[in-house]
């Protein structure tokens, strides 16, 4: 071990000093919520009203002897079956969620480095983070440098630099450089172990038709046994007949007063969908969330994954405005597009923006020119550098951050093209001080609009639920601009009219922009929550699309939560539908086959209770008898 490594190594704990933190509780086990075990799950739906009423039946028939008699059980029992099958299966993907991958962590024990198991870190410890590295519990950098990607966290992919005295957050990785970092909170305390809690926590089953069926099993219930009682005297007491053949014919009236073979369609109808649904690669974690997707009137799309790729592309290289004029127009070009290339393609540990110009000009004449100096991105300073081989310095960042107060000279400008793409500026400069500062004088050449890749059918989906009147809103991390011009080109209505997140303070800031507008752009993880909820308070039924770990929250508090197959684990986890072919052109197949099934079992339902039960129909199944899907959602 070097000087510089025995020093950091001092920071480390003793084995006896770990040993009495995890006596005293403060070791990172994992202390999140589980779900429902098994016996849970199998009490549940065993123990029910209808099951009761249906066993009570059965008891007095077994009594008579007469077990054939008893068949009706049956129905009981593949509904149970069902029932218990599901939920079962997506308990145990739902337990699988974790958004820390790694099992094992270095950390800085008795003045060596040793590789521990995640849950035996404890507070006070000292982890050594390097490149690719995944922090496993919420730290403090000590020592060294960073930078970090947090985009599985927060949504945006731009890294960030750490350096002693900053945050860690669990769940982020480090993109390059190493650090010393000392775990400050352990097991249910970590940023990435919340989020894990909060999307595991069970939700209620949110289904109109459950509602329906139960209220008519509780009114069924509530005069079925007086009036059996009535039905049994009189076939008794007047001596019409013996005792067992009174009680079989009395049982027979009350199992056809319950809709037993409605409550079993039901199930097999959703069980039905299932099946189809997965033939076009779309994968139902949740029973009844057909139901719920083809009631839903607010869709809330995760801009990144769901309508772009992910990927990012040049859109275009354009002249700064004013500065072509005191030289030749193509030679300004030429040159903002020499520097370009060589700053992308000297790049040793590139971004998703300098792997997009490099791929831009991948097929461009020549090799492009070396670089004797590469100054790195820096999230601090919003831009990275390069001297060129023949002397010529440039940068390339955010305009606002390499212009400093001569950025009003573009203002304009990036103001304009800003609702087009992400801007980088491309400037020359004299040179670089040994700290990788800007020196002397600086020009600005020209711009370069960087843009997520649109998916080819977002567009045709997009006019799909528009016609079907659900309402679409695009909510994302990223700059407000940005998603606004996006959302425009895939033809999202209002998508002139974005809202940067960050401004809306209170819950009633968040009411009036969700009741005006449909674009959301700075929008945090907590906030797309906090968005899902407040429309669900309005009275709307709201699915809610996503693939990161961003997403989650949403996901989980949203009525019909969809996740891309490419997405995060957490994510995909947490989501009752999955879209295997990560295609969200796969949607209008699922709210197809979603009304055309619910429609059905609805006809079918209004059918049935009419025959059966039409003069004393409860309240509650009003819904069952009109249908409360719209005419023109139907199709």
């Amino acid at each position: 071990m070097n000087e510089a490594a025995g020093i950091e190594a001092s920071l480390g704990l003793a084995s006896e000093e770990a040993q009495a933190r995890i006596a005293a509780g403060e070791a990172n086990v994992d202390a999140g919520v589980k779900t429902r075990s098994v016996g849970q799950i199998v009490h549940d739906n065993v123990c029910t009203l209808f099951n009761l009423v249906n066993a009570v039946l059965a008891l007095i028939v077994l009594f008579t002897g007469s077990y054939k008699n008893m068949l009706f059980m049956v129905v009981i029992v593949c509904n149970t079956v069902i029932g218990i099958v599901q939920e079962i299966r997506s308990k145990r993907i739902t337990d699988r969620l974790s958004i820390i991958a790694g099992s094992k962590a270095h950390a800085l024990r008795d003045g060596m480095e040793a590789e521990l198991p995640l849950d035996e870190l404890v507070r006070d410890d000292v982890v050594v983070l390097r490149r690719g590295d995944q922090v496993p519990a919420d730290t403090q950098v000590v020592s060294g440098e960073c930078r970090v990607n947090e985009s599985l966290l927060t949504g945006e992919a731009d890294l960030i630099r750490k350096q002693p005295g900053d945050a860690l957050m669990s769940g982020s990785f480090v993109n390059s450089g190493t650090v010393y970092a000392r775990v400050v909170h352990v097991g249910a305390e970590n940023y990435a172990a919340k989020i894990s809690a909060e999307a595991k926590e069970r939700k209620a089953v949110r289904s109109e038709i459950m509602r329906c069926l139960n209220g008519i099993i509780k009114f069924v219930s509530c005069i079925m046994f007086p009036l059996g009682a009535l039905l049994f005297a009189r076939d008794y007491l007047s001596g019409n007949s013996e005792l067992n053949s009174a009680i079989l014919s009395t049982v027979s009236a009350l199992v056809g007063m319950i809709p037993e073979g409605l409550i079993l369609l039901t199930s097999t109808v959703l069980a039905v969908a299932v099946v189809r649904l997965s033939k076009s690669q779309v994968l139902v974690q949740q029973l009844y969330c057909i139901e719920t997707l083809a009631r839903v009137d607010v869709l809330c799309l995760d801009k990144t994954g769901t309508i772009t790729t992910g990927d990012m592309e040049v859109a275009w290289v354009r002249p700064v405005e004013g500065e072509a004029a005191q030289d030749a127009p193509d030679a300004i070009d030429r040159e903002a597009r020499r520097a370009l290339r060589a700053i992308a393609c000297a790049d040793d540990d590139p971004n998703e923006a300098s792997r997009a110009i490099a791929a831009y000009f991948k097929d461009a004449e020549g090799r492009p020119e070396t670089c004797s100096r590469m100054i790195p991105f820096s999230s601090d300073k919003k831009w990275s550098g390069a001297q060129l081989s023949n002397g010529s310095c440039y940068v390339m960042g955010a305009a606002q951050f390499v212009l400093g107060d001569a950025y009003e000279r573009v203002r304009l400008q990036v103001e304009r093209l800003a609702a087009e793409a992400r801007l980088l500026l491309i400037a020359r400069v004299e040179g670089f001080d040994e700290f990788g500062n800007i020196r002397g004088d600086l020009r600005p050449l020209g711009f370069v609009g960087i843009r997520d890749q649109i998916r080819p059918t977002a567009a045709e989906t997009i006019a799909y639920f528009k016609d079907q009147g659900v309402r679409v809103l695009v909510i994302s991390g990223d700059d407000p601009r940005t998603v606004s011009g996006i959302a425009e080109k895939v033809g999202v209505e209002g998508s002139d009219r974005f809202v940067d997140a960050s401004t809306l303070k209170t819950e009633s800031d968040v009411e009036r922009a969700l009741a005006c507008d449909s674009v959301f752009g700075r929008v945090k993880p907590e906030q797309k929550k906090q968005f899902v909820l407040a429309l669900q308070k309005a009275g709307h039924t709201v699915a809610m699309t996503g693939d990161g770990v961003n997403d989650t929250l949403a996901l989980k508090a949203a009525d019909c939560s969809v996740a891309m197959a490419a997405g995060s684990d957490a994510a995909r986890n947490v989501a009752q539908l999955v879209l295997v072919d990560n295609d969200f052109a796969s949607m209008p197949k699922v709210v197809a086959e979603g009304r055309r099934s619910i429609n059905n079992l609805q006809r079918s339902a209004s059918l049935f209770l009419v025959k059966r039960c039409r003069p004393s129909l409860p309240p509650c199944c009003s819904s069952l008898r009109r249908g409360n899907i719209p005419s023109n959602l139907s199709r």
